[in-house]
């Protein structure tokens, strides 16, 4: 409906929603800076009672850490000892499974399900069905 003056008037009903939408708003917009408030408050006292702030890791510190020497030696690495007896075992016994290979070890199967793909990458050894094969 417009009016003489050339704004539209809101019949009745819609003016109430209108109303009701924008009282929400603010009522919420309110209850917003109440709650931002609070959460600052709580955020300095737990600052305060452990002595970091929300965003850093619990064991970090705000000192500095003296440097440690070099720490105790580490063992050479082992060569693919492994890889090679399972190469050795699938050139002798053509279609050895990976859990016959193991038991023949007497390791862990779950270590050869690295190995031998990787064997199978660089050409030495070829999937056999379900077993192994020499390349």
């Amino acid at each position: 409906m417009v009016t003489t003056a050339g704004f539209y008037r809101f019949p009745p009903e819609e003016n109430h929603l209108a109303g009701f939408v924008d009282s929400t708003v603010k009522d919420i917009d309110e209850r917003l800076r109440e709650l931002k408030a609070e959460v600052s408050r709580l955020e300095a006292a737990r600052t305060a009672l452990v002595g970091r702030g929300p965003g850093r890791p619990r064991g970090s510190r705000t000192t500095t850490r003296r440097r440690r020497g070099p720490g105790r030696p580490r063992g050479r690495r082992r060569g693919a000892t492994r890889a090679v007896q399972a190469l050795e075992l699938v050139r002798s016994r053509p279609g050895i499974t990976i859990p016959e290979i193991a038991t023949e070890i007497k390791i862990e199967p779950n270590y050869l399900y690295r190995v031998m793909p990787r064997l199978e990458q660089e050409g030495q050894i070829k999937r056999d069905g379900k077993g192994w094969a020499p390349a």
